[in-house]
């Protein structure tokens, strides 16, 4: 299967997206991602999507005569540019140092070719961290979360069950409450919190995260 990205340039009006889609479809393309930024009276679609077996240009063509489609052009993925997503929420403080261990281990692999992303943002509240827990696992390549915090648990700790039943990999730092005990691991120096996170998802790394399940450091 040979994946693509491409970004079409459209008419900001009803019935775009339907056409663009019924396109990839013919061509038997499966569409694994959709973004519609933009405003009007023009707006760009992106999709990725992988083909089997079949060149890419006549797809490209047919979109092109899609009433509406100002321009199609070829780009890299965003896998490829920004790769895998870390999303590191909690208080300010906590937050931006497991973001400074996460951002220098994340570069030390993506010199070796790997592309790992980190994302921050400094929350307080149970009800908002347990709905921003929820959420990361709608957003595309999140791979691993870390709440760091001093106090954390309530609804947050449901959540934390429920994005984990999903796949999702939780770091916790070592705090009052009850995530510590519903997380994956707990870790007490943010810094080295953000250094394992980032080996646990990385490719370039030997850190195996499902061998220190339920441990603390």
């Amino acid at each position: 299967m040979g994946a693509h990205a491409i970004l079409a340039t459209v008419e900001d009006r009803p019935g775009m997206l339907y056409g663009m889609a019924k396109v990839l479809a013919d061509h038997h393309a499966n569409i694994t991602y959709i973004d519609i930024p933009g405003e009007e009276p023009h707006t760009t679609t992106y999709f990725e999507f992988t083909l089997e077996g079949t060149p890419l240009e006549p797809l490209l063509a047919d979109l092109r005569t899609v009433p509406g489609v100002a321009s199609v052009l070829e780009t890299p993925s965003f896998a490829k540019i920004y790769g895998k997503r870390i999303i590191v929420m909690g208080g300010g403080a906590q937050v931006g140092l497991v973001a400074l261990g996460a951002i220098s281990e994340a570069d030390r692999h993506n010199i070796r070719g790997e592309r790992i992303s980190v994302d921050t943002i400094p929350l307080v509240g149970e009800q908002n961290l347990a709905a921003a827990v929820r959420s990361v696992v709608r957003l595309p390549r999140v791979k691993l979360l870390v709440l760091a915090g001093a106090l954390m648990g309530g609804e947050i700790t449901e959540a934390v069950h429920e994005v984990r039943r999903q796949g999702l990999y939780v770091i916790s730092l070592n705090m009052a409450g009850s995530v510590p005990d519903a997380a994956d691991l707990v870790v007490s120096d943010p810094v080295q919190a953000g250094v394992m996170a980032v080996m646990a998802i990385a490719d370039t790394a030997k850190f195996d995260l499902m061998r220190q399940l339920k441990k603390r450091y």
